[in-house]
């Protein structure tokens, strides 16, 4: 007969991964990636950690699928602001919101916590950190481009340069924020770089 622990991950709920995700990814924003181990989501799921082997084999998959899955959602949500807000202001107070929600949470974003351990992470897993950044990059960009141009926003320089002055505000802001355990802090910055692009 099977392990009750492992039958699991296998036959009774095909979608076990997306649990195995869940786990981690909140163990990430909490504790980093060094900060847990497969044992820690095994735990959480009551499952064996050579069941969590069978969806990822080793801790860089794990960790490289969890990004990857971010970046979609993220990616999502840059649509839907795209869709819900015509102006560019409009379109960054709703991108602060993310960023708002996930530490209202007591969470950091995900690749927030990564960028912190960056050096230590697999090359898989730096590539896909790239890649989200630069997504996030190329839309802070577009829409500071578009909102210059139509006079709501106001700065000096590329727009692809201002980009990543915003992004890394925002990212830094939340890791301080942390320290302090007061989302006042992040809300505060995050007013700030909104007042900096103003006339």
């Amino acid at each position: 007969m099977p392990n009750r622990k492992s039958s699991l991950l296998t036959t009774e709920h095909p979608h076990i991964s997306e649990r195995i995700l869940d786990v981690a990814e909140q163990l990430v924003q909490t504790r980093g990636f060094n900060g847990f181990s497969y044992a820690d989501v095994a735990e959480a799921l009551s499952v064996t950690k050579a069941s969590l082997h069978y969806h990822f084999p080793s801790k860089a998959d794990l960790g490289r699928a969890l990004i990857e899955r971010y970046h979609t959602v993220f990616a999502g949500a840059l649509a839907d602001i795209d869709d819900q807000a015509r102006d560019a202001r409009g379109k960054l107070r709703r991108y602060i919101g993310l960023y708002d929600a996930v530490m209202r949470n007591n969470r950091m974003c995900l690749c927030g916590m990564l960028a912190a351990e960056f050096f230590t992470l697999p090359v898989a897993m730096q590539e896909e950190l790239r890649r989200f950044f630069d997504a996030n990059e190329e839309w802070l960009a577009t829409v500071l481009e578009h909102g210059r141009r139509d006079g709501e926003l106001f700065f000096r320089g590329p727009a692809r340069q201002r980009a990543r002055a915003v992004l890394g505000a925002l990212e830094g802001a939340m890791l301080v924020a942390r320290a302090y355990a007061d989302g006042r802090r992040f809300q505060s910055a995050a007013k700030q770089v909104l007042a900096d692009l103003s006339a």
